[in-house]
């Protein structure tokens, strides 16, 4: 099952414009109705030990010699549901043709990716609507338990 974005399949890193930092998205169990709205970031850095070799390209340099690397590397966006427990229950016991997940807005930075994801979740009301979305809280400041006194 692929990601879905404007109607097309998104298979590859090379289908998403080059600018893409992540996206905003959707998983909807078919059965029930029932969402999830996240964010994912196609490609993730992180700091790697240099190797011997590494250390070798700075024989003979005068000053302190770095001990780490940058390293890019593709996130697991192909093969990604989301972090919700429940969401992640229903997909260890349910055919994958139960779930559908489409990608709603892309960002060109980390900034804009989590901006694109909150105005998402206040958009739907995702909290006031547990019995629509799987989603319990924004930025773990606002949960659904805040909405059941106003019910």
């Amino acid at each position: 099952m692929n990601w879905l974005y404007k109607g097309e399949e998104m298979t590859s890193i090379e289908d998403f414009p080059p600018s893409t930092f992540g996206f905003t998205y959707r998983v909807t169990h078919i059965p029930s109705g029932k969402m999830y709205i996240g964010k994912k970031v196609l490609k993730f850095t992180r700091k790697a030990k240099l190797t011997k070799k590494d250390l070798a390209m700075y024989e003979g340099v005068q000053g302190r010699k770095p001990s780490y690397k940058q390293v890019i590397k593709e996130s697991d966006w192909k093969t990604y549901w989301g972090s919700n427990k429940v969401l992640l229950n229903l997909l260890e016991h349910e055919p994958i043709e139960n779930f559908k997940r489409e990608i709603l807005t892309l960002a060109p930075t980390k900034k804009l990716l989590t901006y694109e994801e909150t105005k998402a979740l206040f958009l739907y009301s995702v909290l006031e609507n547990p019995h629509e979305y799987f989603n319990d809280n924004i930025l773990g400041k606002f949960f659904t338990k805040d909405f059941e006194s106003q019910k």
